[in-house]
């Protein structure tokens, strides 16, 4: 009974090792793997500035919180709101951007398998690869408005 069950298995096992044992098959699927694997080095990249502005405008309210009095200057409270405002479309430019880096991060997955299956997902790999690109884009934009509020300043943001 047991070697029932494990038949197929052994079966399944030797058809993949048959179909990775070419050397020329293996080159070809982490070829067709290398340009997602750039775009996760460059989101990580895109990644590592915005961890830099979040951890620069956590530790300003942190600063900010310390030396506030109950009776908040007009000033003090601006920055403060101009801060929090910063640091909501910094945090949401890291989860689009992580939410990117996951789906590209299985779009190489889905390469690298695609050579030795004959399931046909191509398609599955196009639509994933778009809504990467539409996460990157979105947590591009994200950071823009992060950078463009710090640009202007709180002094001028009229709150």
């Amino acid at each position: 009974m047991l070697l029932e069950i494990l038949a197929p298995s052994a079966t399944i096992a030797a058809n993949i090792l048959e179909r990775t044992a070419s050397t020329p098959g293996v080159v070809a699927a982490v070829a067709s793997s290398l340009t997602p694997a750039f775009l996760l080095v460059g989101i990580g990249g895109i990644m590592n500035v915005m961890v830099t502005r979040l951890n620069w405008i956590a530790g300003r309210i942190e600063r900010l919180e310390e030396r506030m009095e109950p009776d908040q200057s007009e000033l003090g409270a601006r920055e403060f709101a101009w801060l929090c405002s910063r640091r909501q479309h910094a945090r949401r430019a890291m989860m689009l951007a992580s939410a990117a880096a996951v789906v590209i991060s299985v779009v190489i997955a889905l390469l690298f398998v695609s050579t030795y299956i004959e399931a046909k997902i191509g398609t599955l790999i196009a639509v994933l690869w778009v809504l990467t690109m539409g996460l990157l884009i979105s947590a591009l934009a994200c950071l823009l408005q992060e950078t463009r509020a710090a640009a202007k300043g709180y002094e001028r943001t009229g709150r």
